[in-house]
């Protein structure tokens, strides 16, 4: 165990209230939030005393979609989310092997990276989903090996209820993609725990247009799929794992011309209203969000100088920047017209994320790092934090939106998700106020992790080691 830290004469942000605690030592004792009390406490004699006077303290930020294990290059892209202030992430991806090697202390996590928060077994597609009865059997499979939640990629609307309910039956949540021509009412009345990507596509704005019915109907009539030979290979997952990695760089540069007509289409008769009767349904069967808006702002707006000639692409391995330049290539060929699309979809999708966030919808901050094209682990979720800001939601929202929204959601806010007494010392140390901006949550002046106090120079030297390997994939 670390010695025990005290963190002097600073000020407290209580997520859950959404006020200022201040004037308070914080001290901290294996690992845990021992005594948070006035200014003057006595630490004991071997703590190590941070003069945190003006500073703000707050729970360390989690990332609640991100893809970094099973990569080459995994403890660093660990590590450096570790030096952006994210103490936990939801691993999106799982395999059998991860999950054994979890179940045996084997995953090799580095000390200073974020703690894994919840995973899942393969994700569920036409390989091991391709029917019900073979869905039905997954769902089995997964929740035998331990798996924390199920997670859906590119299933049918039958597949995914099916889906939804055998894991009600058995007892563990299912989050992801929501296939084209599902209704999403449905999928949250059956419990569908998290919706990825807002969607993605037309997911969710199919429902919340005048024109559900056609749209719906052309979506599944013309919806893409992962062929998959019907003769079961060995060695078939694999090579589906690596033709998924290089589609998700940006999976829009294979959308069909019937994509983006619909997806014009439920832009265009967007209707408020409907998105109010949506949200309705979300609060009602707690159907939480992870809108990872930045993720979808690298694909609709691939070829935005802000991605392109982002400063954090230091970090970046050459080759992956060459797939990811590759990708956008692509993407320049799409033609204007869809390219107008998505820029309005982005639009709708950040004015959907406000309208969820004023009707009650559960909200998570995730980043899709480790995979997407132009999404750096560990700055992306810097990155979330604005675009839910240009989508105008409060810096108190943001702020619960990566601390006490994944506690809630994972259930563990016992221990974690505030800064309180008898909490893991998972804590982030600002320098301004992050109720009064969210800029303030970028002002990153140390990091607890785990009773360890890592101030601004050591996550610094972090930043330059990995930018100067340029090990990021």
């Amino acid at each position: 165990m670390p010695t025990p830290l005290l963190l002097r004469a600073t000020t407290v942000v209580d997520v859950e209230a959404g006020a200022l605690v201040p004037g308070v030592d914080v001290l901290v004792v294996d690992g845990h939030i021992a005594t948070i009390t006035p200014t003057g406490t006595t630490p004991p004699g071997d703590a190590e005393v941070v003069d945190a006077a003006g500073h703000f303290v707050v729970p360390g930020y989690v990332d609640m979609h991100a893809h970094p294990l099973g990569l080459p290059g995994a403890s660093d892209a660990l590590e450096l989310m570790g030096a952006y202030g994210i103490t936990g992430f939801r691993q999106m991806s799982g395999s059998p092997a991860l999950l054994a090697a979890r179940a045996t202390g084997d995953l090799g996590l580095p000390a200073d990276g974020p703690a894994l928060v919840a995973m899942p077994g393969d994700l569920l597609t036409p390989v091991n989903a391709g029917t019900v009865e073979a869905a039905v059997a997954t769902v089995r499979e997964q929740h035998a090996l331990g798996a924390d939640f199920l997670k859906v990629a590119s299933v049918t609307p039958a597949v995914l209820l099916a889906v939804l309910d055998e894991a009600a039956r058995v007892g563990i949540p299912v989050a992801g993609h929501l296939p084209n021509g599902i209704d999403v009412r449905e999928a949250s009345r059956r419990g569908m725990r998290c919706i990825e990507h807002l969607g993605p596509g037309v997911g969710i704005t199919a429902a919340t247009s005048t024109d559900e019915s056609a749209i719906l109907a052309e979506a599944a009539a013309g919806a893409k799929s992962i062929r998959v030979p019907k003769l079961r290979l060995p060695g078939m997952a694999r090579v589906m794992a690596k033709v998924i990695r290089r589609l998700v760089v940006n999976p829009v540069t294979a959308n069909t011309a019937t994509d983006v007509d619909v997806l014009a289409r439920a832009d265009a008769t967007f209707d408020e209203q409907r998105a109010l009767d949506v949200a309705a349904e979300f609060v009602a069967h707690e159907t939480w969000q992870c809108p990872t808006l930045i993720r979808v702002r690298t694909q609709q707006l691939a070829d935005d100088p802000v991605h392109t000639e982002d400063p954090a692409l230091r970090y970046v391995d050459a080759g992956t920047l060459r797939t990811w330049r590759g990708s956008n290539a692509r993407f320049a060929k799409v033609d204007a017209g869809a390219r107008a699309t998505y820029r309005r979809n982005y639009a709708l999708q950040l004015r959907l994320t406000k309208l969820f966030e004023e009707a009650g919808v559960p909200l998570l901050a995730g980043t899709d790092a480790c995979g997407a094209g132009w999404v750096v682990a560990g700055h992306a979720l810097h990155q979330e934090f604005d675009e839910m800001a240009a989508a105008g939601l409060a810096p108190l929202t943001v702020l619960r939106s990566t601390t006490l929204g994944p506690a809630r959601f994972l259930g563990t806010t016992d221990r974690q998700g505030s800064v309180a007494e008898g909490k893991q010392a998972d804590l982030v140390v600002l320098g301004a106020d992050p109720l009064a901006s969210v800029d303030a949550l970028h002002d990153v002046v140390g990091v607890v992790r785990a009773g360890r106090w890592r101030p601004r120079a050591e996550l610094d030297a972090v930043k330059d080691r990995i930018a100067a390997a340029r090990s990021l994939r």
